[in-house]
C-alpha cells in the first residue's frame, strides 16, 4: 500500500520576466514517464519559437524516476534546478516545463540556475499543492435505533461521509485514514455497544490543500 505523499493539484502555468527574458512555467501532475513526456511535448507544440523548453519530473513511490533537460541551456542551469526544487518540496508525479524567450540580455550560469529555479517555484504556487492520503472505504451497518447519533458524530467528526444507504439496517459508507482504522473501530462499537458491523470496501486515496 503506498504512503501518503504530496503532488502538485493539476495543471497550472505562471510567467515571470527576467532581463527582458519571459520565463513561462508549465505544471502539472503524471503519475508515469509516458504522461510526462506527452505534456513535455505539448507544451513544445504550445510554443515551437521558444529559445529553450526545459523541463523535469519526478515519478514513483520512491522517486524512481527523475530527469531534467536543459534543452540547449548551459549544462546544469535548467532541468538540474528545476529537479531540485521538485526534491526540496516533496513532490512526487509531478512535471515542470519552463519556457524561455530570450531578451536579449544573458544572465550567466548562476543567473539562469536562480531564475529556473524561481520559475518553477512560482508555477508551482500558481498551480498548487495537495497531500493525498490512503483512506479506507469502511461500510458500517447499524439498526435505525443508531441512526441519528451515529451519523450527528461521523458528520462532526474528521472521517468523510461518503454516503447512506436504507434498507433493513442502515449502511454508511465512512473514508477512515489507514492509520486511524483500530481507533475508528473502537469508536464505533462504543457508539452502538458493539451491534455495528464494520467491513472493508475498499482504499484509495483522498487529496486535502496543504
Amino acid at each position: 500500500m503506498r504512503a501518503n505523499y504530496c503532488t502538485v493539484k493539476g495543471n497550472g502555468e505562471s510567467e515571470l520576466i527576467i532581463q527582458k527574458s519571459r520565463f513561462l512555467s508549465y505544471v502539472s501532475r503524471a503519475e508515469t514517464e509516458h504522461e510526462a513526456l506527452d505534456f513535455i511535448q505539448s507544451i513544445k507544440k504550445l510554443h515551437p519559437a521558444a529559445t529553450h523548453n526545459c523541463s523535469a519530473y519526478m515519478i514513483g513511490e520512491q522517486d524512481g524516476i527523475q530527469k531534467a533537460n536543459d534543452d540547449g541551456e548551459p549544462s546544469g542551469t535548467a532541468g538540474f534546478p528545476m529537479l531540485e526544487v521538485l526534491k526540496k518540496q516533496g513532490l512526487k508525479d509531478t512535471v515542470v516545463v519552463v519556457t524561455r524567450y530570450f531578451g536579449g540580455i544573458k544572465l550567466g550560469g548562476g543567473g539562469l540556475i536562480r531564475a529556473y529555479g524561481r520559475a518553477t517555484t512560482e508555477g508551482i504556487a500558481a498551480t498548487g499543492i495537495v497531500e493525498r492520503k490512503n483512506h479506507y472505504l469502511m461500510k458500517v451497518t447499524i439498526d435505525y435505533t443508531f441512526l441519528g447519533k451515529i451519523e450527528n458524530e461521523v458528520r462532526q467528526s474528521c472521517y468523510p461521509l461518503k454516503e447512506i444507504m436504507y434498507s433493513d439496517g442502515v449502511d454508511l459508507f465512512i473514508y477512515v485514514p489507514v492509520e486511524q482504522l483500530e481507533e475508528f473501530r473502537t469508536w464505533i462499537l462504543e457508539m452502538t455497544n458493539g451491534q455495528g458491523e464494520l467491513s472493508s470496501i475498499s482504499d484509495e486515496f483522498l487529496e486535502f490543500n496543504t
